[in-house]
C-alpha cells in the first residue's frame, strides 16, 4: 500500500498511528498523544484518527504512575499503520532492548512518518532512525543525545518536524505536536476546537522547551532564572546576573525573596543539585562528569552540597551494576 508523503497535510483520509509505549513512560504522554485525537474525532462526528497501543511483548506496559497500559500487540501488529510514535521515559536504556531496536529498523521502512515522545527520540538515535534529522528530546536529556549522536541535529524546541520525523520534548510538547497535527489535516479551526475542550493554548514548536516566563512572574525574575538554567555549568556571580539584566544586586535579592523566599544564590544552587541529581539517578555518568555538567569545582565539592541538600551522599543514590 502507497503510504501518503506526509502526515502533515490536508487529507480527509483517516489517520492511523501504531504507539508504542515502553516500561516507565508517564501516563501523561499517552493521554496528551491520544486524547487530542480522541476529541477532533468528538467535534468531526467521525472517525478521522485512530489508533493502536503497541508494547515490546504485546502486554500490559507498567507506567510511571504505578498503572498497568493495556496493549494490543507488538511492532509485528503494527501493519497499515501510516505512522509509529515512540513513547518513553525513565530507564529507556534498559528498556529499549537490543531485540526492540532491531524492531523498529526492520519496521521503519512500513510507515510514512515515526515519531517520538520525551526520551523516546534517544530510542529513534539508537536505531538509526534520526541520523540526518532535526530532533528534539526532554530538556533534560539534550546535552547527552547530542554528544551521543552528532549525525542528529538536536535542538531545544518543543516539538520538531523534518520531513517524515517527528520529536516532542514531553507531554506538553506531544499535545502542541497533535494540535498541530490536527490543524495540518483538518484546519486550525478545528485545532482550537480541540484545544478549547482541554482549556489549554497550543504552543509553537519553535518555542523553548524551559521557559521562566509567566503571567504572574515579574519578567525581570523570569529572565534571571531563564540565565539560571541556560547557564548550569558555569554560574553567573550573583552580581554579574543582576548587571546583565541591568538590575542592582539588591533589587534582585529583592526580587527573589519577595516571590521565591530564597536569594538568587540559593535558587540557582538549588537548581544545579537538582540537575546534578537527576543526572545521578539516572544515568552512569562519573560523579567528575556530573560535576562538571553542574558548575561544581570537583566532585568532592558537589558531594559536600548535595549532602548537605538532601542528606546523604550522591554515591547513595548509585545502585551496584
Amino acid at each position: 500500500m502507497t503510504k501518503p508523503a506526509t502526515i502533515f497535510a490536508p487529507s480527509t483520509t483517516p489517520l492511523s498511528l501504531a504507539v508504542l509505549v515502553l516500561p516507565q513512560a508517564s501516563i501523561l504522554e499517552v493521554a496528551s498523544t491520544l486524547d487530542p485525537m480522541r476529541s477532533a474525532n468528538r467535534h468531526l462526528g467521525h472517525e478521522a484518527y485512530r489508533w493502536r497501543i503497541l508494547s515490546r511483548d504485546g502486554g500490559p506496559v507498567p507506567l510511571t504512575c504505578g498503572i498497568d497500559l493495556p496493549a494490543s500487540g507488538t511492532l509485528e501488529q503494527a501493519a497499515g499503520a501510516d505512522a509509529l510514535v515512540v513513547i518513553a521515559g525513565f530507564k529507556q536504556a534498559e528498556v529499549a532492548t537490543r531485540p526492540l531496536i532491531a524492531a523498529l529498523r526492520r519496521a521503519a521502512p512500513r510507515f510514512a512518518a515515526i515519531g517520538a515522545i520525551d526520551a523516546g527520540p534517544w530510542v529513534l538515535a539508537r536505531a538509526g532512525l534520526l541520523d540526518g534529522y532535526r530532533a528534539t528530546v526532554h530538556w533534560e536529556d539534550f546535552e547527552d543525545l547530542a554528544a551521543a549522536h552528532p549525525e542528529i541535529d538536536v535542538v531545544q524546541n518543543r516539538y520538531i518536524i523534518d520531513r517524515n520525523r517527528f520529536t516532542a520534548g514531553g507531554a506538553s510538547p506531544a499535545a502542541d505536536l497533535m494540535l498541530h497535527l490536527i490543524a495540518a489535516r483538518h484546519g486550525p479551526a478545528l485545532a482550537r476546537q480541540v484545544a478549547a475542550s482541554f482549556i489549554t493554548t497550543p504552543r509553537d514548536g519553535t518555542d523553548p522547551q524551559m521557559q521562566a516566563q509567566n503571567p504572574r512572574l515579574d519578567p525581570r525574575l523570569a529572565h534571571a532564572i531563564a540565565r539560571m538554567e541556560a547557564h548550569l555549568d558555569t554560574p553567573e556571580p550573583v552580581a554579574d546576573l543582576a548587571r546583565n539584566l541591568g538590575l542592582s544586586t539588591r533589587r534582585l535579592e529583592t526580587l527573589f525573596r519577595a516571590t521565591l523566599n530564597q536569594s538568587p544564590a540559593a535558587y540557582a544552587l538549588g537548581l544545579r543539585l537538582a540537575a546534578a541529581r537527576r543526572m545521578i539517578t539516572d544515568t552512569h555518568h562519573s560523579l567528575a562528569e556530573v560535576a562538571l555538567r553542574t558548575g561544581f569545582s570537583s566532585p568532592s565539592t558537589l558531594s559536600r552540597a548535595f549532602t548537605r541538600a538532601f542528606g546523604q551522599p550522591p554515591s547513595s543514590l548509585r545502585k551496584p551494576r
